[in-house]
């Protein structure tokens, strides 16, 4: 972590795989905190639970429903490592499995707040559901919209 790190708050969206909706609330943060010109404030990241994915680019309906909203990622998949509880401040899961899981994973002394990212969604749809099963778009779209919320 170099001093640029310290002076900035990190956010790490986590899901099952880090293909879907993970990838997805990282990029549309990205997104937004460069909108509003708060890139020297904030570095986000995205992370899954389970290894299944590691090295894979996001599934390509997210990339799909990102392109059409003007936003583009070069994320890679990666598993949630104890690093990561030292490193960002806030992890935001999907939803309660992931929350479980990100909460199992966590080691004693960590600084990072573990939460739903739904939790500040203002329409109160909590969880983001997996999208990975669903035939076509509009799962992934629903996901790009409660991130955006």
């Amino acid at each position: 972590m170099g001093e640029e790190m310290d002076q900035k708050r990190g956010v790490l969206m986590v899901c099952l795989g880090n293909i879907c909706r993970s990838p997805i609330a990282e990029a549309v943060f990205n997104h937004v905190i460069a909108q509003r010109g708060l890139q020297s404030q904030w570095f986000t990241d995205s992370a899954a639970t389970a290894g299944y994915h590691t090295g894979s680019r996001p599934d390509s309906r997210a990339l799909k429903v990102l392109k059409g909203h003007g936003i583009d990622t070069n994320h890679r998949a990666r598993q949630l490592r104890e690093e990561d509880f030292h490193r960002f401040d806030y992890i935001f899961g999907m939803d309660d499995n992931n929350i479980e899981d990100i909460n199992d994973m966590k080691p004693r002394g960590s600084k990072a707040v573990v939460e739903l990212l739904g939790k500040y969604d203002p329409q109160k749809h909590t969880i983001i559901e997996d999208p990975y099963y669903q035939r076509g778009d509009q799962g992934f779209e629903t996901n790009y919209e409660q991130c955006l919320r």
